[in-house]
């Protein structure tokens, strides 16, 4: 099968139609083979009763639903699984994604052989002031982390190889960092592309400001599992030691001027002994949070999991 057209939903009765017959007549027109994957990430409105009329019509359309909100992450990630298309493209559900654009992505896999294609929305028709701004912060503290130059982390129309999605885990809140999962695990191929933007048809936004705070809190995690998961004392370890050397120097000096002028103030009246109290409590700290988290990364099911690309005489 050459398509995989993975669309999250929630609550989108309204635009399901005729964005599968936008699909349908671009696959047709291009002779692609294809399957729709529909995932319904609880929708309350008749979102759901619409997919079961699209199946009935037209076997190509798979319907997922879940039993109640679990969020764009779970949404994806179900659809990866279910996925079997060389390539897998990505889109909202709202028509603010054009299917126009899936001969182009698919191309950028498949001749100019990228693993991942990320769409960017160059003019979009958002709020400037609550959703331009901040997506600007947001992927320009992206890029700088993950060393990635892509303009929008947060596009929804995406392609991938298959391979792609069936190595990464999407979860909690992590579909805004895929290209960021997919080179930790090892595809470095990321392209991008500039997609059309369209003016929300029907419904509202389903997203507010708070995802740019979880946003940056989901960077920083994927930024510390994907360094560290399999060594964590590298982390905890080194920060411990800073502290306690800190600390141990700031002792050492303490006592040295105490033993040179016995008559002094008492150590427990400087502001000293308590930076290197401090220091010391928070290095033997992470030490122990260093060798715990050693503990549960060696008796993780996944300790010694790893993607391999290909084998010879095995």
């Amino acid at each position: 099968m050459d398509l995989s057209i993975v669309v999250p939903l929630f609550n989108e009765e309204e635009s399901l139609p005729e964005l599968c017959a936008w699909i349908d007549r671009v696959c047709t027109e291009h002779q692609f083979s294809y399957e729709v994957i529909l995932v319904d990430d609880g929708s309350t409105d008749d979102s759901w009763e619409v997919v079961t009329r699209l199946r009935a019509n037209d076997d190509r359309i798979k319907g997922i639903r879940f039993q109640r909100n679990y969020g764009k992450s779970a949404a994806l990630n179900e659809g990866f699984k279910a996925a079997s298309g060389d390539v897998v493209i990505t889109m909202d559900a709202d028509l603010q994604d054009s299917p126009d654009e899936i001969p182009g992505l698919r191309h950028m896999i498949l001749v100019e052989g990228f693993d991942l294609v990320s769409g960017w929305k160059k003019k979009r028709y958002d709020n400037k002031l609550t959703k331009n701004l901040p997506s600007k912060l947001f992927n320009a503290a992206t890029r700088k982390v993950s060393s990635i130059h892509l303009h929008d982390f947060n596009c929804g129309l995406k392609a991938y190889r298959r391979k792609v999605v069936k190595s990464i885990e999407v979860y909690g809140e992590m579909h805004r960092y895929i290209p960021v999962l997919a080179k930790w695990a090892g595809f470095r191929r990321i392209g991008e592309k500039v997609v059309e933007h369209r003016a929300r048809k029907y419904g509202v936004t389903k997203f507010g400001w708070e995802r740019f705070v979880n946003g940056f809190l989901d960077l920083m995690s994927i930024t510390f599992v994907g360094k560290f998961s399999k060594r964590p004392m590298h982390f905890f370890g080194l920060w411990g030691s800073l502290f306690f050397l800190v600390g141990f120097i700031l002792t050492l000096f303490l006592l040295i001027s105490k033993i040179a002028d016995p008559e002094a103030h008492p150590l427990t009246n400087r502001p000293a002994f308590y930076l290197a109290l401090t220091s010391l409590v928070i290095g033997m700290q992470l030490f122990l949070a260093g060798f715990v988290s050693e503990l549960v990364a060696r008796n993780a099911p996944g300790r010694n999991s790893y993607l391999i690309e290909e084998k010879s005489g095995l």
